[in-house]
């Protein structure tokens, strides 16, 4: 005896091999057409049979189930519910024959918009507008079927399908998974092999392997774009009103960076004494005057938490508009909050005249490293015939700056750290800053890269400078018992240094205090500590009753959260990026380039020229800092990966000590 009874809602039939009992307690062990070895009860059978054998009833079945007219029988069947052997006999006469009435079972089964399963092989056509409804969704859901076939074949020609062009970076970066689009094109992509990214840019609907790695970044931190509100600015009374009760500091500040930058933050000057001493100015832009916390610039600010950096451009984290009102540009009084410090004729400062005050500060000059570097020496420090722009300010900060360089390596070596070396890196080792330059060349772009040595005389001067003032900071937030966010580091491992709202020692700078706020206008940490500092310089030892963040606010603890991730994804976004431009400048004259590369660690190497890091198993034996000549090919700018071939390891012989790769201190 053959059963016919449905698994998984497909009609199947099995053979008997011995069954029990009787009526609806009679059960069956039985074999499935697939071999399968099952027990079916009474009540999951749907029809028995004997003849003829099961498999040539299925085979003819599927066949006529498929031939059966739907409309039809569902004007045949009656409104109430019906049980399939009944209206068989209506569709195909009395005399049905045991094929067409499973045939008949598989096309109900089939057809949920036609008919309900009401149970065992029953039945209930559906209500009219109920069945027009279903038809209806069943040939729209054709059509979207024929149009994602359409757009699948466009994009395998690489034809990006005209309707879709507006919503091709939502279809890239940020899909409706659902949608007939997202569904052709992963189709395709599975079809040719290709990653979304490739076959849109193979079909011109994006531009370049960067707008992929810009467009990702955009889609995590800048989902509405990253340009600023325009309606969103300074008012201009507020400014006004802000700034009018000022006094106008007695210096002549000047500040020092390089060609590209437009957010100058800090100044210096130096002012002498009568005793022979001299007292130096910290400068820093104070848009914490006139932005107040939770007002609207405040939250354009507290949601990008910093400018994004990368090769060719920036996100500013405030509108250039406000840039321009603080930062601190050569020819005007501009609003700062100031810390002087006095020095003795040596240069070393006396902590005890350590002062702050908001005020409007006289910016003489914005010097330009490129512009001046090159002449700052030693020798010309000393020397009153030459003529560079500020060389006496220059060299008293100089000498001082040695002495504070010289106090935190004590501190340093005090906590079990190396003691750093003051002034250029030894030639040999390799470059740590580099400066990128994108120029246009024809459809594309060219890219430049040149290394720059740290430790020249004006680099230590503004960061030792820099690092004063913001200790100072630190220990006047401290000492004053008001919380802010404190840049620390202590021990060891991966968060060894992070931010916190209490003060903590800083053991890589060798530092007791130390407070980022020498970049309010490119850093919300430092606009935060700026607010709580502009109290105490208003209030003095009342600040703790009206700063904006009191001692364990909740709110500032989450912006420390929120500043550590958003610094560190920036942070990667940066890198990503000039691993981008590296690869570029790798192959933008032919497929193949030769350079030489030093082995770092574990196979990971990097090129001498560029800040590019590759890895190549084969140094990974070899000492740190081998040099060895390689091909670099095949380069994949959406992967950011390169093929590298090795042509020579040179021997080992005395390494620099000064490289690249070190724990560093922020």
């Amino acid at each position: 005896m053959n059963l016919v009874y449905e698994e998984g809602g497909d009609i199947k039939i099995a053979t008997v091999q011995s069954g029990v009992g009787s009526g609806d307690a009679e059960s069956w062990q039985a074999t499935s057409l697939s071999g399968k070895k099952i027990k079916l009860k009474a009540k999951e059978v749907w029809l028995r049979f004997e003849k003829p054998e099961a498999q040539l009833v299925m085979n003819e079945a599927q066949v006529l189930s498929k031939e059966i007219d739907l409309q039809l029988l569902w004007d045949c069947a009656p409104t109430e519910e019906f049980g399939f052997i009944d209206v068989s006999q209506e569709y195909f006469g009395s005399q049905a024959t045991v094929a067409q009435q499973v045939a008949l079972a598989i096309a109900l089964q089939g057809a949920p918009v036609y008919f309900r399963r009401k149970g065992r092989g029953r039945f209930q056509r559906a209500p009219e507008e109920q069945l027009q409804a279903g038809l209806a969704a069943i040939e729209r859901k054709q059509k979207e079927l024929e149009l994602q076939s359409v757009w699948q074949q466009e994009f395998v020609a690489g034809k990006f399908p005209e309707k879709l062009r507006p919503l091709a970076n939502q279809l890239l970066f940020s899909p409706d998974k659902n949608s007939s689009a997202y569904k052709a094109l992963t189709a395709a992509c599975a079809e040719t092999g290709e990653s979304a990214a490739q076959l849109m840019i193979r079909c011109e609907a994006l531009d370049s392997p960067l707008a992929y790695h810009q467009g990702m970044f955009l889609k995590s931190h800048f989902p509405n774009g990253a340009d600023h509100d325009k309606s969103i600015s300074i008012d201009q009374a507020a400014y006004d009103e802000a700034i009018a009760h000022l006094p106008v500091a007695q210096v002549q500040a000047f500040s020092i960076d390089d060609a590209g930058t437009t957010e100058i933050d800090d100044a210096l000057s130096v002012t002498e004494l009568l005793d022979g001493g001299h007292r130096v100015g910290i400068h820093i832009a104070a848009p914490g005057l006139v932005i107040m916390k939770d007002d609207p610039l405040d939250q354009v600010a507290r949601k990008r938490m910093s400018t994004v950096y990368f090769p060719g451009d920036k996100m500013t984290m405030l509108p250039e508009s406000v840039i321009g009102q603080f930062s601190l540009d050569e020819g005007a009084p501009r609003p700062a909050l100031s810390i002087y410090v006095d020095i003795d004729e040596v240069g070393r400062p006396k902590p005890e005249t350590l002062q702050m005050q908001a005020e409007m500060v006289p910016i003489s000059a914005n010097l330009r490293l490129e512009d001046i570097e090159h002449l700052v020496s030693e020798d010309s420090l000393g020397d009153e015939s030459a003529t560079y722009p500020f060389r006496k300010e220059l060299s008293i900060l100089w000498r001082a700056a040695k002495i504070l360089h010289a106090d935190r390596q004590e501190k340093r070596v005090a906590n079990g750290l190396r003691a750093e070396q003051l002034g250029v890196s030894d030639p040999n080792a390799l470059a740590r800053d580099f400066y990128f330059q994108i120029k246009p060349e024809g459809d594309t772009e060219r890219v430049e890269i040149v290394p720059r040595q740290r430790g020249s005389i004006l680099d230590t001067i503004v960061a030792e400078w820099m690092i004063f003032c913001n200790r100072a900071s630190g220990q006047l937030l401290a000492e004053h018992g008001l919380p802010g966010l404190f840049r620390t580091q202590k021990g060891w491992g991966p968060l060894r240094t992070r931010m916190q709202t209490t003060p903590g020692p800083h053991e890589g700078l060798g530092l007791d205090y130390y407070a980022w706020c020498t970049s309010p206008l490119r850093r919300y940490s430092d606009l935060v500590n700026q607010w709580q500092l502009i109290a105490l310089a208003k209030h003095g030892v009342t600040a703790k009753m009206v700063a904006p963040f009191p001692p364990r606010d909740a709110t500032l603890m989450g912006i420390a959260a929120d500043f550590e991730s958003c610094y560190q994804a920036y942070g990667e976004f940066q890198d990503r990026l000039e691993k981008y431009w590296c690869l570029r400048w790798i192959n933008q004259d032919s497929d193949a380039k030769k350079v030489f590369v030093r082995h770092l660690k574990e196979g990971m190497s990097r090129v001498e020229q560029v800040p590019l890091h590759l890895p190549i198993p084969e140094l990974a034996q070899h000492p740190r800092m081998t040099r060895a000549e390689v091909v670099v090919s095949d380069v994949d700018l959406l992967q950011l990966s390169a093929a590298v071939r090795v042509i020579e390891i040179e021997a080992p012989e005395a390494l620099p000590g000064n490289i690249e790769e070190d724990a560093g201190s922020d």
